[in-house]
């Protein structure tokens, strides 16, 4: 039985520092790319007793990393081993061909998974609904199938997780390339099931309807704990990556008393599998069919405009480009933990535009400028009309004065006469819904 411990090595390739030096972010230091790894690894309650970034000038196709290295770590988990605090796993925050993972088992005497395995060991430690659970499956068995014959252990839940860190009470059911692919068809005409479903629910709001706000962010952003105070819920939120997997709604009331839906959803990061992203594809959809997208920012670190190109990628594969869409508001979040000059020009920055705010999930500072900021957006689109309505009618005045801003009034004998600004769709649910006549 493992006691947890593991070492996480970042290799600093040649060509990604080239990219990365060239990217639109800026480039991130390798030292916040250990952390990362580090962070992704205590995610699932790895103890990481050693981290170290190293450079890899030419990666080697057998290992990806020069012999010298492999010894240097094998050295290091030799000594640890006599000291009698073995390490069990060896995380490569890289990607690993199978031939490259199982040399690497074989020089360092130790498990060995890769960003993709750890991540994929984080979604099926975290995923709570059916959804989220189909979903991470599929990622986990397309991953598999290119490792030929793995244990798969997902039925084994004491753990949580997929069996590539091992454990007690693993079983190890072998499952062939034939399996894997009935599987990976079988689950994709669920999750096909699933989408349909979203679909019905999304067509359900619309005619409710409520507005639907979705939070979108990098993972450990702070989003959860945005959502946890704007909608007074207890979302599990905590100071872990990818704490959040499945997408999960409230719904609030903003100041004008107007409801809508909150939604927090999946942290993004960098240098997700293609086919990890795919995998998620319903969750994303959320995101795509949203009234109001807030990019919650962890403002505070140091990597945030790296952070902030990853997540914009992300949306613009969606559909969704920063730029054009008004329906993008930046949440710069964790204002608590800057310096007082920085914080400052923050806030007078998000002053000056309706598209930012500044704000701290912790303390709840800007919380109320956030909730008018989104009270102006669901009203930008409301277009002004002349309508007439019986006196008598009760319920259709009701409903235009809970739903529009009533600009002016005139009653005479029979009817009031309004001068209403109204979202175009309750406007059009008012005229299917009402008796009214063309303004007098």
């Amino acid at each position: 039985m493992g006691t947890g411990r593991a070492l996480v090595i970042h290799p600093i390739l040649r060509e990604t520092r080239r990219s990365e030096a060239s990217s639109e972010g800026g480039a991130r230091s390798p030292e916040a790319r250990l952390d990362e790894a580090v962070g992704l690894a205590s995610a699932i309650d790895l103890t990481v007793v050693h981290a170290e970034a190293i450079k890899v000038n030419k990666p080697q196709p057998a290992t990806l990393l020069g012999s010298g290295v492999v010894e240097h770590f094998a050295e290091l988990i030799r000594e640890a081993e006599e000291n009698e605090q073995p390490i069990d796993l060896v995380v490569m925050d890289h990607a690993l061909s199978p031939v490259q993972q199982r040399n690497l088992e074989r020089g360092l005497k130790a498990k060995v998974i890769d960003r993709t395995g750890l991540i994929l060991e984080i979604f099926g430690a975290r995923a709570r609904t059916k959804e989220g659970q189909l979903q991470v499956e599929l990622a986990a068995l397309t991953y598999q199938r290119s490792r030929l014959v793995r244990s798969w252990t997902h039925l084994e839940r004491q753990r949580g997780g997929f069996g590539f860190l091992g454990g007690p009470g693993e079983s190890q059911l072998e499952i062939d390339r034939r399996l894997i692919g009935d599987r990976i068809i079988k689950l994709k005409r669920e999750l096909e099931e699933v989408r349909r479903t979203r679909d019905l629910h999304r067509k359900a709001r619309e005619r409710v309807p409520y507005p639907v706000v979705a939070l979108v962010g990098y993972t450990n952003a702070g989003k959860s704990s945005l959502f946890n105070r704007m909608a007074g819920s207890d979302v599990f939120a905590k100071d872990l990556l990818f704490a959040t997997l499945d997408p999960t709604m409230r719904g609030i009331e903003l100041p004008t008393g107007r409801r809508v839906i909150l939604s927090d959803t999946v942290g993004f990061i960098s240098d997700l599998p293609t086919h990890l992203v795919a995998s998620f594809r319903a969750t994303l959809e959320e995101v795509q069919a949203a009234d109001i997208i807030l990019h919650v920012r962890d403002i505070a670190h140091p990597d945030t405009e790296a952070q902030k190109a990853d997540v914009e990628s992300v949306l613009r594969d969606l559909g969704i480009d920063r730029e054009q869409d008004g329906r993008v508001v930046e949440v710069l979040n964790k204002i608590d933990l800057l310096d007082p000059e920085t914080r400052n020009g923050l806030l007078a920055q998000a002053a000056r535009n309706d598209n930012m705010q500044a704000v701290s999930a912790l303390t709840g500072e800007g919380l109320p400028e956030l909730f008018g900021l989104l009270d102006r957006h669901m009203t930008a689109d409301r277009q002004t009309v002349d309508l007439s309505v019986r006196i008598e009618d009760g319920a259709a005045l009701a409903w235009l004065h809970q739903k529009g801003d009533v600009l002016e009034r005139r009653d005479d004998e029979s009817f009031a006469h309004l001068r209403i600004a109204l979202d175009p769709a309750d406007l059009a649910r008012f005229e299917s819904r009402y008796d009214y006549h063309p303004a007098r």
